[in-house]
């Protein structure tokens, strides 16, 4: 839960980098407060829960992908590869299960900082 809070305190960070596991525990919480949401969404029968929280997490959530990508030596430009149908899905999830690249221009590996 820490990271999902971590991302939302970054809310608009473009810059930096951001490790594998801060990426992927925010993408858990917000798969399951999405669940959630659309649940509540189904009982009530208002379907505006899910929609109106996507929408408030669309900017925290380009924001850490961005960071992610940078964390493996791209640009967070590539997050546009995602608008290809299906091709471009699965080349981000292969850009972001990859490991950390060395010091680079959007800065210093935080894997390796948070180890020393």
């Amino acid at each position: 839960m820490e990271y999902f809070i971590g991302a939302l305190k970054k809310f608009a960070d473009f810059t930096g980098r951001a490790r594998r596991k801060e990426f992927w525990m925010f993408t858990l919480f917000y798969i399951i407060f999405y669940a959630v949401a659309a649940t509540i969404d189904v009982v009530t029968g208002l379907y505006m829960l899910s929609g109106i929280f996507s929408l408030a997490l669309l900017i925290p959530t380009l924001a850490i992908s961005a960071r992610r990508l940078h964390d493996t030596g791209r640009s967070g430009w590539w997050q546009l590869i995602g608008l290809i149908p299906l091709i471009g899905a699965i080349v981000l999830i292969v850009f972001y299960v990859q490991d950390s690249v060395e010091g680079n221009e959007y800065g210093d590996n935080p894997k390796a900082l948070a180890e020393a």
